[in-house]
């Protein structure tokens, strides 16, 4: 496919071939970008900022509204191309689609209500005859960086809110996803998006993300990914506005009053979706004594009628992780706990990128699994006397991104939810559950601000106070 700067698609002699991950086969080829092809995006994007602040809400809302339309007209070709080039199975391909329109929609009614408020200025000394109030304008450009895991609905977080506030989008899609990206910009072009509006850039993203970075005509930058490399952009992006989306290491907490089935689906659920490539998968359940052992035997068979194999066939319910590389990290980490006295209970076995969904008993903190984050399909089980020390434990850790805890006493789950160091707490579900609307974050180092599209636009606007002062 080509790339889509300064309002045209273009191609280049330097191409980058994207993998299918299962296969290891390329499906098709993107440009590299160049150092002209960022100087012709950023002004292309400076102008387009322009032409997106002069349009109604209304308008946006529009293009927003119809483009998530005619997503769900190539809902079919959409989810294919996604788990092609991802890995994640047609189920969850096809679902995380329909997800992505629901997400534009989200963001094109926020474009209806964007406004700002009546300021109480008589509450202050000397304000007779003064009227302020504020109006919520948008940053201008706004450079949207977005993780392989989910290429499209994370990516739609971004430009969506972003186009609903009036700004210009200068997108980088994941090295190894850029494909429904691209298809998605096709389709806001066809919704009537003004083509300066959004800039597309494929290639290697350490190169290109440090230019786009550093430039002051980007005004505001919105990031998912590592803790590392948004680490690395808080350094260089200067005087902007920033969301950080970062890395996460979640806990489910099982007292002994749980109801274990529940918690067996939930942890399954939670932990090996997208082969464990998502940020609020299950990492560590922290279990009670009482039901440790109990707990396993409810978890292994569910865990075993997980089906791996090639993300295109239906019978799969669990494709290959992103790079083959990835699953041989999975595999040392799950190799070296077992080393220390981890116990297998399932799993365990690598086959290329597929990494067979895994359960680690007797983990304990000196561990990788424990203390880093996996980012692939095992859950490490770890035992507790009590609610204080399960807290402790699930705080034992530099992320805050999801927590749960299944219970059925309210004062616990009340108590766990006000004390764990978490952006999001779920009682009697696993960490890994989430509707578009919602705010969206974590605290420590899962990062700064908040996602969903309400809460993006806040995060993609500017407060501006004017006041008129009148003679009565």
């Amino acid at each position: 496919m080509k790339f889509f700067i300064g309002g045209q698609w273009h191609d280049r002699s330097d191409t980058r071939e994207v993998l299918n991950p299962y296969q290891g086969q390329a499906i098709d080829t993107v440009p590299e970008a160049t150092a002209d092809d960022i100087e012709l995006a950023l002004a292309s994007s400076v102008e387009g900022a322009k032409a997106m602040s002069a349009l109604l809400g209304y308008e946006r809302y529009q293009i927003l509204h119809k483009t998530a339309d005619l997503m769900r007209s190539r809902a079919e070709e959409m989810a294919r191309t996604l788990s092609a080039e991802e890995g994640k199975t047609l189920r969850e391909a096809t679902g995380e689609v329909m997800r992505s329109c629901e997400t534009l929609d989200l963001a094109g009614e926020e474009a209806k209500r964007i406004g700002g408020e009546l300021l109480p200025l008589d509450g202050g000394s000397g304000t007779h005859g003064k009227l302020g109030f504020t109006l919520r304008v948008p940053c201008g450009v706004v450079l949207a960086i977005s993780p392989f895991n989910y290429p499209l609905n994370l990516v739609c977080h971004k430009v969506g809110p972003a186009l609903a506030a009036g700004n210009s989008v200068i997108l980088k899609p994941a090295a190894d996803t850029p494909l429904v990206s691209l298809k998605l910009v096709e389709m806001l072009l066809e919704a009537g998006l003004p083509p300066q509006g959004i800039n597309c850039i494929t290639g290697d993203g350490k190169e290109l993300g440090r230019v786009l970075c550093a430039d002051s005509r980007v005004r505001k930058i919105s990031f998912t990914g590592s803790k590392q490399v948004g680490e690395e952009i808080t350094k260089i992006a200067g005087l902007k506005r920033v969301t950080m989306e970062l890395g996460s290491n979640c806990p489910v907490v099982v007292l002994p009053d749980a109801d274990l089935g529940q918690v067996a689906k939930a942890i399954a659920s939670s932990g090996y979706v997208n082969s464990g490539q998502v940020c609020l998968s299950a990492q560590r359940v922290i279990v009670a004594d009482d039901v440790h052992d109990d707990l396993i035997d409810a978890l292994r068979p569910v865990v075993e009628a997980i089906v791996p194999g090639d993300q295109l066939q239906e019978k799969t319910t669990m494709g290959p992780m992103i790079r083959q590389r990835d699953a041989e990290r999975v595999e040392q980490w799950i190799d070296e706990a077992v080393s220390d006295g981890a116990r297998i209970v399932t799993g365990g076995e690598r086959d290329k990128s597929l990494m067979q969904p895994t359960v680690l008993s007797e983990v304990t903190s000196n561990m990788r699994v424990y203390r880093d984050e996996l980012f692939g399909p095992a859950v490490a089980l770890m035992r507790t006397s009590n609610v204080e020390e399960a807290i402790a434990m699930a705080n034992d850790t530099a992320y805050g991104l999801s927590a749960s805890i299944f219970t059925r006493d309210i004062d616990s789950a009340v108590h766990f939810a006000r004390r764990v160091d978490s952006g999001m707490v779920h009682i009697n579900w696993g960490t890994l559950w989430r509707t578009d609307s919602m705010p969206f974050g974590g605290l420590k180092d899962s990062g700064l601000g908040k996602e969903g599209p309400k809460y993006a636009i806040e995060e993609m606007t500017e407060i501006k106070t004017v006041v008129i002062h009148t003679q009565s």
